[in-house]
């Protein structure tokens, strides 16, 4: 599978994870973190469900990832996740030290890789993340507004 034949399938993976959080009732992102060519972990929006405001998709696969590793470090991991990740999450793809970020629908208003921040590219962070955007955007981002449209 070539570069970009690999990133969609994990965008669709990602995909998937996100439809498992619009069934729970949370709002549709999903993640999921690769090492190689193998998934190391994955998780979907969960706050309302664990009563945690840090339950977002790339947090929840994070948490997971290190675990499995066994080391807070994720070093040559990709991570693909549906929307552009927002500040709290961009924060801690730094300091995991993810290698790749691929994300699918871009976020004008919060998202913080390249949108309302550019933190991907932050001189004052120690780790600077590589990136690709728009994965797949239109069906992530149709997830999302498919989701706030019904609940109008």
């Amino acid at each position: 599978m070539g570069i970009a034949a690999a990133d969609e399938a994990w965008m669709r993976y990602a995909i998937r994870l996100a439809q498992r959080a619009e069934q729970q009732g949370e709002v549709p992102i999903g993640a999921v973190i690769v090492q190689g060519d193998r998934c190391i972990a994955e998780g979907w929006n969960m706050p309302i469900a664990t009563h945690d405001p840090t339950g977002h998709a790339e947090i929840v696969a994070m948490r997971k990832a290190g675990i499995a590793l066994e080391n807070y470090r994720l070093c040559d991991a990709t991570l693909y996740v549906t929307l552009e990740p927002c500040v709290m999450c961009m924060g801690a793809i730094s300091h995991a030290r993810i290698k790749r970020l691929v994300f699918g629908a871009f976020d004008p208003k919060r998202g913080a890789v390249c949108n309302a921040l550019s933190l991907a590219d932050a001189d004052f962070l120690n780790h600077c993340v590589e990136w690709e955007g728009g994965v797949l955007a239109e069906e992530c981002g149709s997830l999302l507004k498919d989701f706030f449209r019904a609940r109008r």
